[in-house]
């Protein structure tokens, strides 16, 4: 399903300023480390994330990546974060006190906060649509735009080259011992075939005039209207609300400067 054809206010939005929205919010979130201000940003991404156009099962699977590195992220904390307050239990190198479990809880709320709406806005995206919005929007070079876009495109027949190199060497009687030495050598395979096809692709791109001077035209243009300024607008109103909250509590926690 295309991301145009998708039901959601977000999911037909110019991926650009979907990028942009994504940053915007992750902004006050990566200069603090508290629970209040993610806290406050995850309770408003809330409606965010339900317009992007992804059904529960599909939205699960996108973010669940996210939903598993969060609570590591906050039990490495907790055991080995930086003590402060009551010392609830100590064993050798692990030390978990008041403070690291704040700390912990507070690392789980960012977490979430910052990947959550970067991986759901980025899960409607196409790869062109995005190249289009960076070349004509943000005044990328078209040539790395488009050398980018070509190899983003060519990373999906890595896993058909993969099965076909398998199915080829078993057939020859060569796959059946030597699980690491069989891995090596189809990655190695698997290499020069990729560097081979990278190198046809750069020539055969060169002589339809991808890489000529002077300005470009597109097939496509990238939209820019009130919708995309609406996005960014939310997702300002989104990362100011949760910086001004944890300001007026007195949670803010630079964490370049001395804790709070």
């Amino acid at each position: 399903m295309t991301p145009a054809a998708r039901r959601g206010v977000v999911a037909g939005l110019n991926p650009v300023a979907k990028l942009a929205a994504a940053l915007l919010i992750a902004a006050p979130l990566v200069l603090t480390i508290d629970p209040v201000s993610a806290a406050v940003a995850l309770l408003l991404e809330l409606p965010l994330l339900a317009s992007a156009g992804l059904r529960p099962r599909e939205l699960l699977l996108r973010t669940l990546p996210i939903w598993i590195a969060a609570p590591l992220g906050a039990v490495t904390v907790a055991l080995y974060g930086a003590p402060s307050g009551q010392v609830l239990f100590e064993w050798f190198v692990v030390r978990v006190s008041e403070g690291s479990l704040l700390l912990a809880f507070s690392t789980l709320l960012r977490v979430l906060a910052i990947g959550l709406p970067a991986v759901v806005l980025f899960a409607t995206v196409d790869p062109t649509d995005l190249a289009d919005g960076l070349a004509q929007r943000w005044r990328l070079p078209a040539r790395f735009v488009l050398g980018a876009l070509a190899g983003m495109r060519l990373l999906g027949l890595l896993v058909d080259d993969w099965r076909a190199l398998a199915l080829a060497r078993r057939a020859r009687g060569v796959a059946d011992v030597g699980r690491v030495r069989r891995v090596l050598g189809m990655a190695f395979a698997l290499f020069v075939l990729a560097v081979r096809r990278g190198s046809a692709l750069a020539t055969a791109m060169e002589a339809r005039g991808f890489g000529a001077p002077g300005p470009r035209t597109w097939a496509r243009e990238s939209p820019f209207g009130a919708a995309e300024w609406m996005l960014l607008l939310v997702a300002l109103g989104i990362s100011g609300t949760a910086g001004v909250v944890a300001a007026a509590t007195g949670s803010w926690n630079f964490i370049l400067g001395p804790a709070a």
